[in-house]
């Protein structure tokens, strides 16, 4: 894994200062640590920071061709490069080390911009044709790598890995995105088609950008997509081809010049990954885990349970749930406010494994690709009786319900109904973005002051999800929401989330169940292949049951949970105070601060729940503070 930056000049060549892309480099060090390099032309930079996995000696970046016309930058794992070079030696193509990085110069120069669609793995890299004066940015399937990019008053594009590689560039303007701020309050993230830092974009999953010198900023083009779409098969033969499926995902991303483990949460997902990875090695697979000390919190005894059956080198952390002080490691991390409490278990978890190894794999993907979230059983659930309701009865029945039934957040899981009341009465697609979202938009709307109200220009968070599932390739409302959640929630949270915790430590985090082979399988699964009897990820469940205890596959799904309701109505009280009189929140002039005093009284007061709200404008408060400068003492 690596951090890399670029600088392309579009119109003219001018001249590209090497040590602006130094600049932008540096900042990326914790990306790799391994090694740097910074490589200027005419009109075009790029510069790399190296984590060494493949081919220590022979992998260095920026790399070029021995006749210099291309050169690349690199950040990731090509899994399918050693078959490339086979293929592309039989082309009469010659290797000069035995780097996956040098499969994408080959590759290029068999097949262009076409190359591509033949690299499997996760990925973000650039590269410079000298003879045909283009710039080629390309991004992998599913967005496990990242990039931004932007334009610049000189007439360049510069991009980076992390967006604080753009923050180091002089000529970036820094200035907040109202619209971004709506979307992040909305979900608890920025997504990918939004930016914290206005006219800053992030490259989509599965597409690429192809820059020509002398013509404009060309719009991403997509070469990838999935299309849900059922396939009838015998339970039994899914479940062998589920199987072989993930096999060879986890085979492809055991190879490594340096040490490999896992993450072992206990949980299917990650003991899955584990038990695949003992088949296929030959000695005992390094895992590790992050517990806490409060019990109701703790999940190391599944760990241990795995941990014990397949024989692993395990090791495991207990860590204090009020884990707070890592908050500002967070906000450097992430630049953008990024507000899933989950990135600090997941933080120590990456720290943790790093003592021992440089790369480890994890069980992200499965949830999204086999509807294993409660949030899916129930959609799944709903979208059966929209079926036989039409939306002219369902609305004033179910919605008329859910307006009256009182929000029970403290009640047991049966009397909690209004949500599933006032989704009913909605379309699947409305009721699934307010589904994932994480502070509803009338609270939103309360806490917005007419200067921001008038910012957003009716731009509305939910909007993007009804979008996608109103024009997903999918046949079912259960496969849209999947499908809505691989385009936005995975790269916005889950992928986002691992990156930058991962990296911040260096180390590189591989995630096998989304190979995008395996994905395109699962999409061909019907809904009772998916969702049955109240179980999400049913036939994975059912096909891992040759390798995992029933105590693993059906028990409910924790997660990393971290308390930070209590938090703000005990050790962190003064910083939920601090919020009403933040001068970064006040300078923005986006909220009313009556409201957020309210919001911080009710909750410390117990009289309402506000944890995750608060949390979210903490975080924003604190990214605000360190991208843009507010908040800070005047002279």
């Amino acid at each position: 894994m690596c951090g890399l930056t670029g600088i392309f000049h579009l119109e003219t060549a001018k001249p590209v200062d090497p040590d602006r892309v130094r600049a932008m480099t540096d900042v990326l060090a914790h990306r790799g640590p391994d090694g740097s390099g910074v490589w200027t032309a005419q009109g075009v930079g790029l510069g790399h920071r190296r984590l060494s996995v493949i081919d220590l000696e022979g992998g260095d970046q920026p790399m070029a061709t021995p006749d210099g016309k291309l050169v690349t930058i690199f950040n990731g794992e090509i899994y399918n490069f050693q078959d490339l070079r086979r293929e592309l030696e039989s082309h009469g193509h010659v290797f000069q080390t035995n780097s996956d990085t040098e499969a994408i110069l080959h590759g290029w120069r068999q097949w262009g911009p076409n190359c591509i669609e033949h690299f499997h793995g996760m990925f973000t890299f650039a590269l410079f044709d000298a003879d045909a004066q283009t710039l080629f940015l390309g991004r992998d399937r599913l967005g496990v790598k990242p990039l931004y990019y932007a334009e610049v008053s000189d007439g360049s594009l510069i991009f980076a890995s992390e967006l604080k590689g753009l923050l180091a560039h002089p000529l970036l303007r820094r200035r907040p995105s109202e619209q971004a701020i709506e979307d992040y309050l909305a979900f608890g993230y920025v997504p990918d088609d939004a930016c914290f830092v206005a006219g800053v974009q992030k490259l989509p999953a599965g597409h690429f950008l192809l820059l020509q010198r002398g013509m404009p900023l060309p719009q991403p083009q997509q070469y990838w997509d999935v299309e849900f779409s059922p396939k009838r098969r015998k339970q039994q033969a899914a479940e062998e081809e589920l199987t072989a499926h993930m096999t060879e995902a986890v085979r492809s991303r055991l190879v490594s010049d340096v040490p490999l483990g896992a993450f072992l949460s206990g949980g299917v997902d990650s003991s899955a990954v584990v038990a695949l990875m003992a088949e296929a090695s030959r000695g005992a697979v390094e895992t590790c885990s992050i517990g806490f000390d409060q019990a109701d919190h703790d999940e190391t005894e599944y760990a241990d349970m795995i941990a014990e059956r397949f024989a692993t080198n395990h090791r495991k952390r207990i860590v204090a749930a009020d884990d707070f002080p890592l908050i500002d490691t967070l906000v450097e991390a992430f630049d953008e406010p990024f507000a899933d409490a989950s990135a600090l278990p997941t933080y120590r978890v990456c720290e943790l494994a790093r003592e021992k190894v440089t790369v480890s794999l994890s069980g992200d993907g499965a949830d999204e690709i086999f509807a294993g979230y409660r949030r899916h059983v129930f959609h799944a659930g709903e979208e059966r009786a929209r079926r036989f309701l039409p939306g002219a009865l369902r609305k004033p029945i179910f919605g008329g319900l859910g307006a009256i039934y009182p929000k029970l957040d403290w009640a047991p899981q049966f009397l909690r109904a209004k949500s599933t009341l006032q989704g009913l009465g909605l379309s699947g697609g409305e009721a699934y973005a307010q589904s994932v979202g994480v502070t509803a938009q009338a609270t939103r709307a309360a806490l917005y002051s007419e200067t921001m109200q008038t910012a957003l220009q009716g731009h509305r968070a939910e909007d993007r999800y009804v979008r996608t599932m109103e024009n997903a390739p999918a046949a079912d409302g259960l496969a849209a929401a999947q499908y809505a959640d691989l385009k936005i929630w995975l790269p916005g949270d889950i992928l986002t989330k691992v990156d930058r915790t991962s990296m911040a430590v260096s180390l590189e985090a591989r995630e096998p169940l989304l190979d995008h082979r395996l994905v395109e399988f699962a999409a061909t699964l019907p809904v009772k292949q998916r969702v049955r009897g109240g179980t999400g990820k049913w036939l994975m469940k059912q096909a891992m049951r040759r390798y995992l205890p029933e105590d693993i596959l059906f028990r409910r799904k924790m997660g990393f949970v971290t308390p930070i309701s209590a938090w703000f109505r005990g050790a962190l009280a003064s910083e939920a105070t601090g919020l009403v009189s933040s001068t970064a929140l006040a300078e923005t002039e986006w909220f009313n601060r009556p409201v957020i005093k309210q919001v911080v009284e009710e909750h410390q007061s117990g009289r309402k729940e506000h944890g995750r709200l608060i949390w979210q404008l903490l975080m924003l408060d604190r990214s605000l503070r360190r991208v843009f400068g507010l908040g800070q003492p005047s002279g």
